[in-house]
């Protein structure tokens, strides 16, 4: 029966993300704690694995409850920062500017947090597409698979590709507990994904390979002209206002919507 199999948000944006058993939508319609954090640089600009392999280097851990962010460096003293504290976020700060050698500040964002699509809401995709992923590359597993493409909602119990159903023509949506899912776009894909997600080290042909094999299992009851090209996986979706507030779990069941 399909239901959701796995909730990950990403506190801090471009750092490691945190499973959760349940995720309450906020009111910008994405989930709480999701990319509520992000290093920002001197004009404003989002700083994540786009700008540097560096993040993928450092293994991190967030604590909603006491909104304490663990570091842990690639040869260097773990750092904590707590990011509730008067100085936390300045002194977090200090340290990533130190890190990645540029000036970046520690923003902070409960409402839609720092996604990069702004006016929509959580990615979704199954468990079977990432086994699919996994098996087009030697040596890559499901987990490395899923810390490579870093979707908030997994969905078992279905077919590979499943979500990409969910845009295009007459697409259906889905509900999950009490919240509803609109398909609102294909996920197109960046230079993440590419890299190893310890050491940022690039798997060389990644992109080729990922895209002839997208080419060649593409679903034929698929739309495909809602697709710009094949580097897309894992659909964006949207919360209707009505459901922001409600909250999704690890095992809820999943069901289609037609409208």
């Amino acid at each position: 029966m399909p239901a959701v199999d796995r909730l990950t948000v990403y506190p801090v944006k471009g750092l490691d993300g945190l499973d959760v058993e349940t995720a309450a939508v906020r009111e910008g319609g994405t989930l709480a704690h999701d990319r509520e954090f992000a290093l920002l640089g001197p004009d404003g600009e989002r700083w994540n694995g786009k700008q540097s392999a560096g993040f993928h280097r450092l293994a991190t851990t967030y604590d909603p409850g006491s909104a304490e962010l663990l570091v842990e460096p690639p040869s260097a003293a773990a750092r904590t920062f707590d990011l509730d504290a008067p100085d936390g976020r300045d002194r977090a700060a200090t340290w990533f500017s130190e890190y990645f050698d540029a000036d970046l500040e520690l923003a902070r964002d409960r409402s839609v947090g720092y996604v990069d699509r702004q006016t929509m809401g959580p990615s979704v995709v199954s468990t079977a597409t990432l086994e699919a992923v996994a098996s087009w590359f030697d040596d890559l597993t499901v987990d490395g698979a899923r810390r490579r493409l870093r979707a908030n909602v997994e969905i078992g119990g279905v077919e590979p590709f499943w979500e990409d159903r969910l845009v295009g023509d007459g697409a259906p949506s889905f509900r999950a507990g009490g919240v509803r899912f609109d398909g609102v776009t294909p996920c197109g894909r960046c230079v993440v994904p590419t890299r190893d997600p310890d050491t940022g080290d690039p798997l060389p042909g990644f992109r080729e390979r990922f895209v002839a094999k997208r080419r060649e299992t593409f679903p034929e009851w698929a739309d495909r002209d809602a697709f710009d090209h094949c580097y897309s996986l894992m659909v964006i979706a949207s919360v209707p206002e009505r459901d922001r507030g409600e909250t999704v779990a690890v095992g809820d069941t999943v069901s289609l919507v037609d409208e």
